[in-house]
C-alpha cells in the first residue's frame, strides 16, 4: 500500500501544483511502534513550484494540504513539509 499512497501524493502534487522538483520520501519505518504509527504512514515531501510565489509559509502548507485532502483522512499520518519557490531551491 505504501508505495501507492506515494504514487498518489505524487500524482495529486504534480497535478496541483506542477512543480519543476518534487521527492516524496516515505518515513513510515523511522517511526515504528510511535503511537500514531498504527493510525497511518508518515511523509517527508520537498517541493519546489513558481506557484509558491509571494506566499507565506502557511499558505505553501495550505496549498500542499489541499491538494492532498483525500489522503489525509485515510493514510497520511504526518507530513514534513519543505517547499520553495524556484528561486528559493538550492
Amino acid at each position: 500500500m505504501q508505495a501507492s499512497l506515494r504514487d498518489a501524493i505524487i500524482q495529486a502534487l504534480t497535478a496541483r501544483l506542477a512543480p519543476s522538483e518534487l521527492e516524496v520520501v516515505d518515513d513510515s519505518a523511522a517511526h515504528a511502534g510511535h503511537a500514531g504509527a498504527k493510525d497511518g504512514s508518515h511523509f517527508n515531501v520537498r517541493i519546489v513550484s513558481a506557484g509558491f510565489a509571494g506566499l507565506p509559509r502557511i499558505s505553501r502548507h495550505r496549498l500542499v494540504y489541499d491538494a492532498l485532502r483525500p489522503w489525509m483522512a485515510e493514510g497520511i499520518h504526518a507530513l514534513a513539509i519543505d517547499a520553495r519557490t524556484p528561486d528559493e531551491a538550492s
